[in-house]
């Protein structure tokens, strides 16, 4: 069983430390995010900034524990406006394919329906992330277009009527 917890300041630490140790295994299948981000300077300008964001409800940021309380990977909600949303996400290499991203992910479908009153939610992945396209299509996502993701190719999904996605009520 995995929890979604609200980003919070006081995540900051264990947040840096899990980019950091899953920064490579993250570049395999998205941009990375540069030297910058992952300095300690660097990572708390972010992190306040995110921070900022959710204060004003432009975006709900998630981090995932484990059972022990471990931060294993982050899901996100950006870009809300007119009842939707941009879904993006990571799972750490330790946690990877044991269904943790396809938990996540239905949990925060829920959240965007029940707490957050949107309706649709967006995301997009690589052509060579299967893994992605799996969670995506296990939630109840349907591919809409062709995209570029970071200057390579991908796909568009899109989820309409959060309430009717499998794993909500």
């Amino acid at each position: 069983m995995v929890t979604l917890e609200p980003l919070r300041a006081d995540h900051a630490d264990a947040l840096l430390a899990f980019e950091r140790e899953n920064r490579a295994y993250f570049c395999r299948t998205v941009s990375d995010r540069g030297d910058a981000y992952f300095t300690p300077a660097g990572f708390a300008e972010r992190h306040r900034s995110l921070l900022a964001e959710q204060h004003a409800r432009v975006c709900r940021f998630h981090v995932v524990l484990d059972e022990e309380g471990n931060l294993i990977g982050r899901v996100n909600l950006m870009d809300l406006a007119d009842g939707s949303a941009e879904l993006g996400y990571r799972i750490g290499e330790r946690a990877a394919g044991r269904g943790v991203a396809t938990a996540a992910v239905a949990q925060v479908c829920r959240l965007a329906a029940t707490d957050y009153g949107l309706t649709s939610l967006t995301a997009r992945t690589t052509l060579d992330n299967p893994a992605s396209m799996r969670v995506l299509a296990r939630n109840g996502f349907t591919r809409l277009e062709e995209a570029t993701v970071d200057g390579r190719p991908g796909v568009h999904y899109i989820l309409r009527h959060l309430g009717g996605a499998p794993g909500n009520p």
